[in-house]
Formats: C-alpha cells, sequence, structure tokens
C-alpha cells in the first residue's frame, strides 16, 4: 500500500503547491463558539445572561512533519528548499516580494478528501540534523490551519481543478 501526500492546493494558484508525507493515527480538528455574558443582564435564577455570538472557525494542528533530505538522489541536501513554501505561506511571499494582502489560501486535501478551505496560521520548525559542513539536512514542522469562508474568487480566478477530491453535493469541503 502505497502512502498518499497531503496536498494543500493553492486557491488563487499564485502561490506554491504544498505537499508531504503524512501518515497519522487520527485528524484532530477543533472549533469553539464565541459568547458574550452582560454583567448587569441576569436570568430569575440569578446567572449571567449568555448572548452567542458566532462559531469561531475549524482549525486544524498537524505537528512532526518531518522533511528530510538526507539521502536525496537528487543532489539536492539543504532541506531549506523544500522549508521554502511553508514559509513563504506565513510571510505573504508573493514572487519575491512580501506585499500581498493576505496569507494564500488553500484546500487541504489528503488521499480522496478535501477536508478544509484554510491558510496557515502558524508554522514553527526546527532543523534536527546537519552535514558536517553545517548543512540541514532534516527539519520537524508543525502547522495550524484555519478555516476561511468560501467567498467568490475574484474574476480570473477559480477554485482548482482537484479531481480526487470527496466534497459535498455543492463542491465545497467536507468541514464548512
Amino acid at each position: 500500500m502505497t502512502l498518499e501526500k497531503v496536498k494543500l492546493i493553492p486557491v488563487d494558484n499564485e502561490a506554491t503547491k504544498i505537499e508531504f508525507m503524512f501518515n497519522p493515527n487520527e485528524l484532530k480538528f477543533s472549533r469553539s463558539v464565541n459568547i458574550e455574558q452582560s454583567q448587569g443582564s441576569r436570568t430569575k435564577s440569578g446567572q449571567n445572561k449568555t448572548s452567542f455570538k458566532h462559531p469561531n472557525p475549524y482549525q486544524l494542528t498537524i505537528s512532526n512533519i518531518i522533511l528530510d533530505t538526507y539521502e536525496n538522489s537528487k543532489g539536492q541536501q539543504n532541506v531549506l528548499e523544500p522549508l521554502k513554501p511553508f514559509t513563504d505561506a506565513v510571510a505573504y511571499v508573493k514572487e519575491g516580494k512580501a506585499s500581498a494582502k493576505r496569507p494564500p489560501i488553500y484546500l487541504f486535501s489528503w488521499g480522496a478528501n478535501v477536508y478544509l478551505r484554510c491558510f496557515i496560521k502558524s508554522c514553527n520548525f526546527r532543523l534536527t540534523m546537519f552535514l558536517p559542513d553545517g548543512t540541514p539536512v532534516r527539519a520537524v514542522v508543525d502547522l495550524t490551519l484555519e478555516q476561511v469562508d468560501d467567498s467568490t474568487p475574484k474574476p480570473g480566478q477559480g477554485t482548482p481543478n482537484v479531481s480526487q477530491g470527496q466534497r459535498t453535493s455543492q463542491g465545497r469541503p467536507l468541514l464548512n
């Protein structure tokens, strides 16, 4: 059985597609609801009145993604190159310039499922293995993905063609 790579497919096609090997025991999504408790308003039993504001977006945290170039057959051993799409996504880098107004939007896809329309909210990495000359050859990456709305794309932009994505009948990712 072949392991499927996770794909972070850019929606606006200006960011770099991110792929990595991934074999977790579980995917843990989290979501909370914003509430407001009025200080002066009380129920008949004396409790603060609670106003439910809105649900917050889903978040998905992926830990311990290993990028390893130590035995790379293509000769490129510096792990900073495959790490670059991750770091660019949180730096709003667009064609070498940090000029974008928002981070790139991705579809989080793994196997036959498209789970989430999201952006990379945080990216943490550790360089954990080096060649004798100091070249980093292994990195461990932790990502936090946060759901974004399925707003209408700008003219000339569209949702990428995800040929094997499991979607709802409306064509949206599984978690909305």
